[in-house]
């Protein structure tokens, strides 16, 4: 599915407390309406933060950057607002009007944190469907294949290889290829 328009960074206000029950719900219903081309991440920023307890030990917690707040790349269509806008916990998004306003880059910069799309494989392969690739290790190693799915979170990537014959799909793990 080709892109319309680059995916940009928009803020979701929501009730105090309820951020990363937005995020998971935000995300469930991206996969379940299978809308992943247009709702590509949502974040909830979090630091650090070393607390001294009052028996005197250091205590490491995290703590929300921005409470009330979640953030949510995406391209806006119709439907990704109507998602996002009618999740329980949102109030809304941070923009006058009734239509969001996105992030500039200058924004997402200066809040020092990364904010950018998990990459699939090795640190230095980005892959996408369709991409030529090799299978580096496992009963597959050496194997040239056609990338036909990723799963970003399980660290897998689904390949079709010619093999026995036949092209048949494999799910491989995306440290095992090699994009050619």
């Amino acid at each position: 599915m080709s892109e319309l328009q680059e995916a940009r960074w928009y803020v979701a206000h929501t009730y105090s407390g309820h951020e990363n029950k937005v995020k998971a719900t935000i995300e469930k219903a991206v996969k379940t309406r299978g809308m992943e081309d247009y709702i590509k991440q949502v974040v909830v920023p979090t630091e650090d933060v070393v607390e001294t307890t009052k028996t005197g030990k250091e205590k490491t917690r995290q703590r929300k950057i921005f409470p009330g707040y979640v953030l949510v790349k995406m391209i806006i269509t119709d439907e990704s607002w109507y998602v996002v806008r009618n999740t329980k916990g949102v109030t809304g998004f941070v923009g006058p009007g009734s239509k969001p306003v996105p992030l500039s880059e200058d924004e997402v910069l200066a809040m020092g944190i990364e904010l950018t799309e998990p990459k699939i494989g090795n640190s230095d392969i980005d892959l996408e469907i369709g991409d030529a690739v090799e299978v580096s290790n496992g009963p597959f190693a050496g194997q040239v294949g056609t990338v036909e799915a990723i799963d970003v979170e399980a660290k897998e990537v689904k390949v079709c290889i010619d093999a026995f014959g036949k092209k048949t799909l494999f799910v491989v793990e995306s440290d095992s290829i090699e994009k050619l």
